[in-house]
């Protein structure tokens, strides 16, 4: 089990983490030291250009730009993985796209993980001029273009959406024949859409852990899918259900947090290697009052919890 953890304070959701939405440079430089330091897998962002007003009194307007938060992520790092909660592909043309992951995943030595999803937000899709619902469709071309435009000496992509041809497109990723790419989603196309790639993020997790094997089972029907058993991930955003800390990680005893730590150990262990999960999002509890708290639970989960459940 691979574990990673969504970087606080890049978005300010109403109540989630109040004391990360005043952090600054330094702070965020603090939390992602920590984590690189723990052997954390990797550190993901999310990604909104703007927030449709319905939205705001439950989501926010503030969202950090992602991919400009995965280059300082990358420079403020050495080891762990640079991720996202999903890039939403239709917002981004697939050569500037490919020209800024490219260049992250060489400054950072060959650390960018690509995980896209197709979007749902239609007002950031009609400010964009983006056509919502030919976003699958266009999320299919960018990522054939991303793959040409790394892999080839002389790229060429000519499609319905993008015609790319007569340039040279350097530099390319570090990593070869390209970054892993992994799916967002939990539609038949996504699902279809991650089998031909290296993993599967259930995206939004507005359903159960039980309800992923199936979907799982219809992943790896697909002919795409043949030989990735043993490099497939599935990322599963969502904390083991009912395993709390009512008082927090500061206000727990040390009897409350052995508990804890077993509940999160039989879970990681039992039910999500039961069924396919082999990335966990290790987020802490939403009631962590403080930076400092944070950074305390991140080192014990990684001594108390990664330790025992597997961390590859």
């Amino acid at each position: 089990m691979k574990f990673d953890v969504i970087l606080p304070g890049t978005s300010h959701i109403p109540d989630f983490y109040p004391w990360a939405h005043a952090l600054d440079a330094d702070g965020f430089r603090r939390i992602l030291t920590t984590l690189d330091e723990a052997g954390f897998h990797a550190v993901s962002v999310s990604e909104h250009l703007a927030m449709p007003l319905f939205e705001v009194p439950r989501l926010g307007p503030y969202w950090q730009d992602a991919l400009s938060t995965m280059a300082f992520a990358a420079a403020a790092t050495r080891r762990i993985r640079l991720d996202a909660t999903v890039l939403v592909l239709p917002y981004h043309h697939p050569l500037r796209l490919a020209k800024s992951l490219a260049t992250i995943d060489v400054l950072s030595g060959g650390r960018v993980n690509v995980s896209v999803g197709v979007g749902h937000a239609e007002q950031e899709f009609a400010a964009m001029g983006v056509p919502f619902r030919e976003r699958g469709a266009i999320t299919d071309e960018i990522l054939e273009a991303l793959n040409t435009l790394w892999t080839a000496e002389q790229p060429e992509h000519r499609g319905e959406y993008f015609e790319i041809t007569d340039l040279a497109v350097d530099p390319r990723p570090v990593q070869k024949p390209r970054p892993p790419i992994y799916v967002g989603g939990n539609s038949k196309p996504a699902l279809r859409r991650a089998a031909r790639h290296e993993g599967w993020q259930p995206n939004p997790t507005n359903f159960t852990l039980e309800e992923i094997p199936p979907l799982l089972d219809y992943l790896r029907e697909q002919p795409a899918y043949a030989g990735k058993e043993d490099i497939f991930d599935v990322n599963w955003l969502k904390a083991p259900a009912g395993v709390t800390l009512d008082r927090g990680f500061a206000g727990a005893s040390a009897s409350e947090l052995n508990g804890y730590r077993d509940e999160l150990i039989e879970a990681y262990s039992g039910d999500y290697r039961k069924a396919g999960i082999t990335r966990a999002a290790a987020q802490p509890p939403r009631n962590i009052g403080s930076e400092q708290e944070f950074l305390d639970y991140l080192r014990w989960f990684a001594e108390e919890v990664m330790a025992v459940a597997g961390i590859e």
